[in-house]
């Protein structure tokens, strides 16, 4: 309603005491015509359902006679009593007024039972078993049916008396008595409308204008999610729904700028990580150039030495060398691997298989190191597309950095799951935790960082391939140390890979292929 309609309503309001005196009068009479006329509905409506009630009733007789065996027509005029009923059912529903449709509910279920009843009868009947059929039609029509509808008759016929004679003169005596009632309320109305009307055209303006102020305020000071309620349909309200629409699409321009921001992000830390592959990658394979050829000639040369001594000081020592320039070529092709585009080669694969194949190699290493091994990976958990050699690779790193951290023996658990977002499947989870000494706060950010390591004689290149191989495949890799809460110890590694059926956006980075090493 506009403003000005709700003004001219105040000022009809003032005039409607005066109406209100003429209405109650021609109200009266309508309301009497209306009383009468509906006890004559009433009675014909009682007509009706005697008719219903009749056909329903010819429907057991047609049956008995089918029954005798000496009326072979009563099957027919079963069916054709069948849509009499139907025709007086229509007839009845369709005077029934609103209130009254319970009433139907009754007499449609046993009408819908004694056809059902019937359709048995008649097939055993005509199957042969004629005293089976005589014993359905005792139990279930003249023993349980037709006594229901007598009851729901009786219903219907009780009804209909309260709802007809009686229920005419008590609506007669009640506007009779209602007549003096509504004038000397009219008179009393007619006293407080005025100042109604003033209140209810006040509280109609400025209730929504003082709203969306305050609306307006609270989004203007930067909320942009706060909902402005639209509470009328007059000026004020299309004004509030303007307002309304600016601020959602307010709300979507920054959802925008905010998702280009995150792309933009993501973009550029995926071209310094880049950078930085191509950049590892050239190193590599200059220092793999500048060590491997000579470690090769000094391995050759131990080796050559080792036959030709017998020396038992100098055999130990050739082999120290031995080992250090098999260390050492290790280290180098840990580096390139690094640093070299990783192949993709997903597969529908299992996380139980891929636990199961990595595990082998550190039960005796973790057995010698009094490491006690707990495995709980469910075979039951939902498939993943991974490419299953990367995955293994990135399990042996966490695993193995898992056991360096607990050097006094302890206990090293494998876990797995599965999490669900907004009820659907979501992600499966590797969660790999050990009971050591944790990382400090200050470290956890940079333990992903390539050749950032805390370990003596480490290459600072476990977790960083980890994390590549993971994010590689789709999956987050999340670590959690217990360092940081007080009395805290142990590190957990979770491996998050999207379930099959999920789809993951592939933000791992593209390296530049680094030069190649002969």
């Amino acid at each position: 309603m506009t403003v000005r309609r709700k003004l001219l309503l105040g000022f009809a309001l003032m005039v409607v005491p005066a109406l209100l005196i003429g209405g109650e009068a021609i109200r009266t009479n309508v309301q009497e015509r209306r009383a009468l006329q509906a006890l004559g509905e009433n009675m014909a409506r009682t007509r009706t359902y005697a008719e219903l009630e009749t056909a329903m009733f010819n429907e057991s007789q047609v049956i008995w006679r089918y029954l005798s065996g000496m009326d072979p027509t009563a099957r027919r005029d079963f069916d054709v009593n069948r849509q009499v009923v139907a025709y007086w059912q229509g007839r009845w529903r369709q005077a029934l007024r609103p209130g009254e449709s319970d009433l139907t509910d009754g007499v449609d279920a046993i009408q819908r039972q004694i056809v059902l009843v019937s359709d048995s009868v008649f097939a055993l009947y005509d199957a042969g078993h004629r005293a089976d059929a005589y014993r359905m039609a005792q139990v279930e029509l003249r023993d349980r049916l037709l006594p229901a509808l007598t009851d729901v008759n009786r219903d219907v016929y009780r009804r209909a008396r309260e709802s007809s004679v009686r229920g005419a003169y008590a609506r007669l005596e009640d506007i009779l008595g209602g007549e003096d009632r509504v004038l000397i309320g009219i008179l009393v109305l007619a006293l407080g409308l005025g100042t109604f009307a003033s209140w209810l055209i006040a509280r109609g303006i400025a209730r929504p204008i003082s709203e969306l102020g305050q609306g307006m305020a609270i989004v203007g000071a930067g909320q942009l999610e706060h909902p402005i309620v639209v509470t009328s349909n007059d000026e004020v309200g299309e004004l509030a729904r303007a307002f309304s629409e600016m601020t959602a699409k307010l709300r979507e321009s920054r959802a925008e700028l905010e998702t280009r921001m995150a792309q933009l992000q993501q973009t550029q830390r995926q071209l310094v990580h880049a950078e930085r592959l191509a950049s590892i990658g050239e190193m590599s394979a200059a220092v793999a150039h500048g060590l491997r050829n000579p470690l090769a000639s000094l391995r050759a040369a131990a080796q050559l030495a080792l036959r030709r001594t017998r020396n038992d000081e100098s055999r130990e020592t050739l082999h120290d060398i031995i080992y250090e320039a098999d260390r050492l070529d290790k280290r180098v092709t840990h580096l390139l691997d690094f640093s070299r585009p990783a192949p993709f080669h997903p597969l529908p694969d299992t996380v139980a298989r891929i636990v199961q194949d990595v595990l082998p190699p550190f039960r005796k290493l973790a057995e010698e190191r009094r490491v006690r091994v707990e495995v709980d990976v469910a075979s039951s958990l939902p498939d993943v597309r991974v490419d299953p050699m990367q995955i293994e690779q990135a399990l042996v790193e966490i695993l193995s950095n898992a056991l360096d951290a607990m050097p006094e023996g302890g206990v090293l658990r494998v876990a797995g799951g599965a999490d669900r977002a907004n009820g659907a499947l979501g992600s499966v989870f590797i969660e790999i935790s050990d009971t050591g000494t944790g990382i400090p706060d200050d470290v956890l950010p940079s333990v992903c960082e390539p050749f950032f390591t805390t370990r003596q004689g480490g290459t600072g290149l476990g977790l960083a391939t980890a994390k590549r191989y993971v994010e590689q495949n789709g999956g987050q890799l999340e670590i959690v140390s217990g360092a940081s809460r007080p009395g805290g110890r142990g590190t957990t590694v979770r491996v998050r890979l999207p379930a099959i059926g999920v789809r993951v956006p592939d933000a791992t980075p593209k390296p530049a292929e680094p030069a190649r090493v002969q």
